[in-house]
């Protein structure tokens, strides 16, 4: 029985073994791989085009030294919008709504794009943190300014992720909740209802994907500031 609408985010055991375990292992098993076959099915085909638009509008700003991130970057788009996706099935868990798991994938990536910056050019990189011009009373302010702003990064990354599937998760069970509550009352305002809550798990849909893309488009940026 469910306390509270904040146990449902509680990682759930199945015979002693975290279910999170199996929702991060399922999604690299649905990624399509490519046949052997001498002519590709329209699969392959779309998959192909999907990733091909993806790194297009991702690596493009990026000079060559940065496209080697792009395995990378799309690997972790797929990985993200998997996890996003399946969560909304009816009984499953989302990774992607614990902090801990977003968390330990921004920081990670977000060191790694800052650590490439100072080996490849790290006047410029340091340089980013006071801008050409700045009068010389306003140096150690904006110095320290700067500084917090480039370690909070990660921190947005986690928590913008977190708290965009958090709330969609939160208005669908509220609004099921409300349609099993009155629809012996109010059968007509229980139907009008189900469909806003049909519309919303659409947006949902929409917002899984998005928020991957996000993530990884933000990535992307701190990495085109780094190389």
């Amino acid at each position: 029985m469910t306390l509270s609408l904040f146990d449902q985010f509680a990682t759930p055991q199945l015979l002693g073994v975290p279910l999170i375990l199996l929702a991060v292992i399922l999604p690299p098993t649905l990624i399509f791989t490519r046949s052997n076959r001498l002519l590709s099915n329209r699969t392959s085909n779309l998959q192909l085009l999907l990733i091909k638009t993806i790194t297009k509008q991702l690596m493009t700003p990026i000079t060559y030294k940065g496209q080697k991130w792009t395995m990378t970057l799309i690997s972790l788009l797929l990985f993200l919008i998997l996890m996003n996706l399946l969560g909304l099935l009816p009984y499953t868990f989302t990774p992607t709504t614990q902090l801990s798991m977003n968390m330990g994938l921004a920081i990670p990536m977000w060191l790694a794009t800052v650590l490439t910056g100072l080996r490849n050019q790290p006047t410029n990189s340091i340089g980013h943190l006071l801008p050409e011009g700045t009068p010389a009373l306003l140096i150690p302010i904006l110095i320290i300014i700067e500084t917090i702003s480039l370690f909070i990064r990660p921190l947005a990354l986690g928590v913008r992720l977190t708290a965009n599937l958090t709330a969609g998760h939160l208005l669908i069970q509220l609004i099921s909740t409300a349609i099993v509550t009155i629809i012996p009352i109010l059968p007509t305002t229980a139907l009008v209802t189900f469909i806003i809550l049909l519309l919303l798990t659409i947006l949902e849909l929409a917002v899984a994907m998005i928020q991957a893309y996000v993530f990884v488009l933000l990535l992307s940026l701190y990495l085109q500031e780094n190389v």
